[in-house]
């Protein structure tokens, strides 16, 4: 007893801990800053794109591919490594030896400025998944400034990173903390408590500081009584959003092993093709599909009578299976949370047993946790986004109907197929 309290009392006097500890939160500082800095230049690049598509109709057939073509050329010549969402990525490196081809600062200068060029391209991408990859490359890349120990060096950083990255992009710290846990290293060892708590916390307060305490969706007005028609409604929009989710899962995959020999031989032939096939589908959508979708669905949680286009969901599907098939950097967590509204949506309309709000909210969480299959991650994302603790037990119950129902079309996680596949590469 007495020796650990010595030890104890070394560690916290010692000056080499201290400069860990100082390097530590300054990176997990810089992800905050990042991450704010990253969300003020996406949404400039999306609203950009859109007023010059409003202005301009025929602009995106030529600025999408052209725009697409080019985030591709820069990808491939200057940053490999940093294509798509992301979290693959980090996922794979908790398993790599030599984890500087998927996490380094260059990485993190090119997911930033590529990832915000693809949006002012149109491509139906989100930022989250990025500000994970940005993030965990940020926290490891802190090893080069002082001698982490060992645990913070195998895992300790990168899953911090990852939970700094959700926690200051969603301003979401509950969430950074569980898909740390559930997504990224699928453990929890009592030495790392420390690290990710205080990672969330100093960037989750630094990004707040920046872009203000905000709740991403508001504050829903969706409420949960424990009536029979909206327990019935929560089986409903749980299965069949679980299951269009993990539709969109398993299409991805196998999508993206279908055309990957084509795009490795002709990519930007192919990032032409589908730059083509997005700006089309931006058209005939009148332009919703195209960027992060956050602002209609924001209008479908916040307005639900508002004017309502059934074909919205199906739009936003396809954009996002195109834009993913580019290889551009971009993540798909802000159009999976759009695509779901609209789903909810669409099933509240079809089948009006429960209102609205409710059903698109409930419709929202199982599409999402069917995409990833990770329920509680979707759960708190979504509960932290839209501050309605009366939706807790519905939300849980959906997002775990979800992921189940996911798991009858798309056996295995998505992430956890992508980072293999990613992890297969560096083996050939």
């Amino acid at each position: 007893m007495r020796h650990h309290i010595r030890r104890s009392r070394r560690k916290l006097f010692s000056i080499n801990a201290w400069k860990i500890r100082l390097i530590f939160w300054a990176g997990a500082l810089l992800v905050g800053i990042v991450a704010a800095s990253f969300a003020l230049l996406s949404s400039a690049a999306d609203h950009g794109f859109k007023s010059l598509a409003e202005q301009y109709i025929w602009l995106p057939f030529i600025l999408t591919p052209a725009g697409l073509m080019l985030v591709n050329w820069l990808t491939r010549h200057f940053f490999p490594g940093a294509s798509g969402s992301g979290i693959p990525q980090t996922i794979a490196a908790m398993q790599l030896k030599d984890k500087s081809p998927v996490l380094s600062f260059r990485i993190a200068i090119g997911k930033f400025f590529l990832t915000a060029l693809g949006l002012f391209s149109g491509a139906s991408i989100g930022r989250e998944g990025p500000t994970v990859h940005i993030a965990a490359s940020i926290m490891y890349s802190l090893r080069r400034f002082a001698n982490f120990p060992a645990f913070y060096y195998r895992q300790g950083l990168i899953a911090a990173g990852g939970a700094a990255g959700v926690a200051a992009a969603f301003n979401t710290p509950i969430a950074g903390i569980v898909f740390a846990v559930e997504e990224i290293s699928r453990s929890f060892e009592s030495r790392t408590n420390g690290i990710i708590l205080s990672a969330v916390i100093f960037a989750g307060l630094t990004a707040m500081a920046m872009l203000g305490n905000y709740h991403y969706f508001g504050v829903s007005q969706a409420t949960f009584d424990l009536t029979f028609n909206q327990v019935v409604s929560v089986l409903l929009c749980g299965v069949i959003g679980g299951l269009i989710g993990g539709m969109f899962s398993q299409s991805l995959i196998v999508g993206s092993r279908l055309i990957k020999p084509w795009l490795d031989r002709y990519p930007l032939r192919v990032t032409l093709l589908l730059g083509l096939l997005i700006a089309t589908i931006g058209h005939l959508s009148g332009h919703s599909s195209f960027g992060t979708g956050y602002e209609v669905a924001n209008e479908i949680l916040s307005n639900p009578d508002a004017a309502f286009d059934p074909m919205y969901p199906v739009y936003k599907f396809l954009a996002t299976l195109a834009s993913y098939f580019t290889g551009i950097p971009g993540g798909i967590f802000a159009p999976s949370l759009a695509t779901g509204a609209g789903i909810g949506q669409n099933i509240a309309h079809a089948i009006p047993i429960a209102p609205q709000s409710f059903m698109i909210l409930i419709g929202m969480v199982a599409y999402f946790s069917g995409v990833i299959q990770a329920p509680i991650t979707a759960m708190v994302i979504i509960l932290e986004m839209t501050a309605n603790q009366n939706m807790i037990f519905p939300l849980m119950i959906a997002s775990f109907i979800g992921s189940g129902a996911s798991s009858l079309v798309c056996p295995q996680s998505l992430y956890r197929v992508l980072a293999q596949n990613f992890l297969q590469i560096k083996k050939e």
